[in-house]
């Protein structure tokens, strides 16, 4: 039973935490060029990345359902199950995953450095709110960012997925579109991307926690980074399950 309150303390002690960050991202002063600059590391330095997979992906995804739906004769359903899957599920998710192990793993080795040489306590010693500076901006930037990167993910996974098809089908690139958005309704398109930023907000949370309140010195940098992502990932999973259900939910009619 040991590890069930340890479970439930550490579940707590997180909660808190990211109950501080809420707090603190709505109260003055704020630190919009911290933000800024965070915001360019999160987003610019992961666009490629992101792109980069989505694409393969989307070739990838694409050759397989070939193979299946030809059996059935259903090759013309191939756009909508490329289009469907990836706006609804395979983006969202995927993308959350990359940014924890691309900015989480960052996010708590920075935090995690900082605070093993002392750099968190001279910056308070200047009467500067360390938590603030440091801590807000990094979970803000990835709840911010992790939904536009999720759209440029989901439309490189459907030009991978054109461009696979037309060396198959030769198909027509207004006919391919046309037939990827037949089954695709606002409600498959917006909460679902809208999820990402929950995952976002994770990210930033549970890494910054992990950085921020080592005190293991150096040896706690590599287990800040390394339990920002595993934490992360599988905080994200679990959430990804229950916005499912909340979206099933709120859009009973539409949502696939």
């Amino acid at each position: 039973m040991r590890w069930l309150s340890r479970l439930f303390e550490f579940v707590g002690k997180v909660g808190l935490f990211s109950l501080r960050v809420l707090i603190a991202s709505v109260k003055p002063p704020f630190e919009f060029a911290q933000f800024c600059r965070q915001l360019a590391e999160v987003g610019n330095r992961s666009l490629a990345l992101l792109i980069v997979s989505g694409f393969a992906l989307g070739a990838v995804m694409t050759l397989h359902t070939r193979s299946t739906l030809v059996t059935f004769g259903a090759t013309a359903m191939i756009p909508a199950v490329q289009a469907v899957s990836f706006f609804v599920e395979i983006g969202p998710l995927v993308a959350g995953l990359l940014l924890a192990g691309r900015v989480g793993s960052g996010i708590g080795a920075v935090l995690a450095n900082m605070r093993a040489s002392e750099q968190i306590d001279a910056i308070e010693s200047l009467s500067v709110d360390s938590f603030k500076f440091l801590v807000v901006p990094r979970v803000l930037a990835c709840t911010i960012a992790l939904p536009f990167l999720t759209l440029f993910m989901d439309f490189a996974g459907l030009l991978g997925g054109f461009l696979s098809e037309e060396l198959s089908s030769h198909i027509a690139p207004a006919l391919y579109l046309n037939r990827a958005f037949d089954y695709l309704q606002w409600s498959n398109f917006i909460a679902p991307t809208l999820k990402t930023a929950v995952f976002g907000f994770i990210i930033g949370s549970v890494s910054a926690y992990f950085g921020y309140t080592t005190d293991k010195g150096a040896q706690g940098v590599g287990e800040a980074a390394t339990n920002s992502v595993v934490v992360s990932s599988l905080l994200i999973i679990v959430a990804d399950v229950l916005l499912i259900k909340c979206i099933f939910f709120l859009f009973p009619d539409t949502a696939i």
